[in-house]
Order: structure tokens, then C-alpha cells, then sequence
């Protein structure tokens, strides 16, 4: 079953500027914005929509999160105004936009190994190479020895293991399977990273959406899962400390996102897209990951192009006080200028946006 966000905001006309907590004049009344994509970002985008509709109130914006993968093919295929992705573009669908497309960070988020096992009472320390041999079915029970070496204070359970995994593409796949391929050799030969990964035959079960993994893991004893951080959170569910670069087992935080993606502001590439997982630093948390928004640069439609670089402005200025509330990191003051850059680069017919 396919997991659906819709969150939609309907009001009157304001005709102000946004960025300063005032609203935007569309002419003709309402005017409806369409994305789709990303379920690592749900909870922050629904709020977004909501709060942007008390500035804005005359964009109807309607959000899908059909994953990462399903989002950037409806950018590409234009059946959505954007698209929203985990794992940024590839070059080859980039050649094939088009059109210049545009990644626009939002947030800072946590893939984070969840599970469901009743005698466990502390959080399990995990490493990258045990977390491989568990979805590579070369770990199949709980008190394995591996496992039981990181944890020697932990009652184990002699119980099977069940892996739970995306079954849709997805950018938190993308996120979890680069950590992987960066800490365990054998898991990078055999399944690499992908955001619709070829999993191993007979390991496991699969889920739609961070929900649908959750979901799995919350009604399945001895269940092992990934999602983003709040989705954990929200289940009153365990997370696991994941041991780092740099030897150190931390913990899913704001502040251990933080610093894995202040390790990297630096390298950067032009076009803001990039992977954090596996970052240095000893508080670094190492399946860290930004998740984006995708929109043409040049508008087709003037009206709805200033909406959408408005939305995205708010979004990425006023809209970064919501985040820690629901357990995503802000940008760094750093990206935000270079998000920034890219926003004031949109255009409809040749002309910027947001002059």
C-alpha cells in the first residue's frame, strides 16, 4: 500500500513579501503548488506547509511522500512543481531534466537503526561491518557472538533476527546503504549503494515509507529496522549508538548531525549535492544525510515559479525553527547562504524570481 502525505493549506490573498513573516500576492486567488518524493522529511514538510499557509495564505500546497526515487522521476516527468529526495540526482538523470535542476537543502536528518527486542533494556552499540552481516544474513541470531562483543552488559536473546527494509526507492535506502559500503567491504561487492537496492534473497522483509518500516519493526519481536530519527521517536521506540570513523559508538542526535555535516560545509560541491555519511569527527553520527527539494530553475509558469522560490526561501529561513522540535538538524549558516545563491537563481522567462 502506498504511503501518501497530503498536506494541504487553503486561505485568503495577503499580497506581501515572504521572508519577513508576511505573505506573497498570487493574482486570480488560490494557487496550487504540487511536490512528491521524500518520506525522511514528512513530519518537517507537514509542518512547513502548515505554518507557510499563516504567511502565504493563498498557495495551496500539496504534498506526496511517495519516496525519493518516485519523487525525482514526477520532477522529471513534470507531473509535480517539485520533487524531494534524500539521495541527490544522478548526473545521467540530470542530462536528462531537461533543464537545470536545482538541489535546495532543507534539513539535517538521522538514519538510525531501530529494533524490537524485549530483553534489551540499554541501547545496542552496532557497528557498520554487524549491521551489514545482519542485512547480508551472515548474522541470523541475536546472541551472536559479534554482537554480544560490543555489548557484553546486554542480555541477547537466542532468537532469529528479522531485517526489515525499504521495498520502494527511497533516499533513506541510499543514505543506509552508503554507510554500508563505506564501513563493510563484502556489503559493498555484493549490494552497493542504491536507493532500490537488489537485497539478498531470502534476508528479511520489506516496507513502503519510513511509516511502513516502523510499523514492521513495532509489531515484530526481534525486528531490526532503519528509518529517519523522528519516525523513532514517535513509536517510542530504541535507537542504536553506531560506532563512527573514528572509533566512537554515538548516539542519533541534533547535535551529532550537526557534526558530521560541519565536517564537510567545506567541501561542498557547487551544486549542494553531497553525501555525509561516515564523516570525521569523534561526536560525528555516521549515517547522517541532508534531504533536498528539486525544482527546475527556469520556471515554465512565472506565477507559480515565485511561489514555490518564496516557499523555499521561508522554508529554509523561518521554517528552521520547527526543526529541532521534531528531531532534524538546521542547516548550517554556511549552507544556508549557498541555498541562498541557488533560490535567488530561479527564473521564468529569463527573469529572477525574487527581485
Amino acid at each position: 500500500m502506498l504511503l501518501v502525505l497530503s498536506v494541504t493549506a487553503v486561505f485568503g490573498c495577503s499580497g506581501q513579501e515572504l521572508g519577513e513573516g508576511r505573505g506573497t500576492t498570487v493574482q486570480g486567488g488560490s494557487l496550487q503548488i504540487q511536490g512528491s518524493g521524500a518520506s525522511f522529511p514528512k513530519p518537517i514538510y507537514e509542518k512547513w506547509v502548515s505554518e507557510f499557509g499563516k504567511v502565504n495564505p493563498n498557495i495551496r500546497i500539496d504534498y506526496q511522500a511517495t519516496g525519493s526515487g518516485a519523487g525525482q522521476k514526477a520532477l522529471l516527468a513534470k507531473t509535480a512543481d517539485f520533487g524531494a529526495s534524500d539521495d541527490p540526482m544522478s548526473d545521467e538523470d540530470l542530462k536528462s531534466a531537461g533543464g537545470e535542476v536545482l538541489h535546495i537543502p532543507t534539513v539535517l536528518g538521522a538514519v538510525v537503526i531501530t529494533y524490537n527486542v524485549e530483553s534489551v533494556k540499554e541501547p545496542l552499540k552496532l557497528t557498520g561491518q554487524n549491521i551489514a552481516d545482519i542485512y547480508l544474513g551472515n548474522i541470523k541470531k541475536w546472541n551472536d557472538d559479534r554482537l554480544k562483543k560490543d555489548n557484553p552488559n546486554v542480555t541477547l536473546p537466542d532468537a532469529e533476527i528479522l531485517p526489515v527494509y525499504r521495498a520502494d526507492s527511497s533516499g533513506t535506502s541510499a543514505v543506509f546503504t552508503d554507510f554500508l559500503s563505506k564501513t563493510a567491504p563484502e556489503w559493498k561487492s555484493k549490494v552497493g549503494m542504491n536507493k532500490q537496492p537488489s537485497w539478498i534473497t531470502g534476508v528479511g522483509v520489506g516496507a513502503k515509507g519510513n511509516d511502513g518500516v516502523m510499523g514492521q519493526v513495532k509489531q515484530t519481536p526481534n525486528a531490526i529496522g532503519y528509518v529517519e530519527l523522528t519516525f523513532a521517536k514517535a513509536n517510542s521506540l530504541p535507537t542504536a549508538l553506531v560506532k563512527n570513523k573514528m572509533g566512537e559508538f554515538v548516539e542519533a542526535s541534533l547535535d551529532s548531525v550537526s557534526a558530521a555535516a560541519g565536517e564537510s560545509v567545506a567541501l561542498m560541491p557547487e551544486d549542494l549535492r553531497t553525501q555525509i555519511t561516515d564523516a570525521n569527527g569523534a561526536t560525528s553520527y555516521p549515517i547522517a544525510s541532508y534531504t533536498y527539494i528539486l525544482v527546475y530553475k527556469e520556471q515554465a509558469d512565472a506565477a507559480k515559479g515565485k511561489a514555490i522560490a518564496d516557499f523555499l526561501w521561508w522554508a529554509t529561513h523561518d521554517g528552521e525553527k520547527f526543526a529541532k522540535d521534531l528531531h532534524y538538524a538546521p542547516l548550517p549558516a554556511d549552507v544556508v547562504k549557498k541555498v541562498e545563491v541557488k533560490i535567488n537563481s530561479m527564473t521564468a522567462g529569463g527573469k529572477a524570481l525574487r527581485q
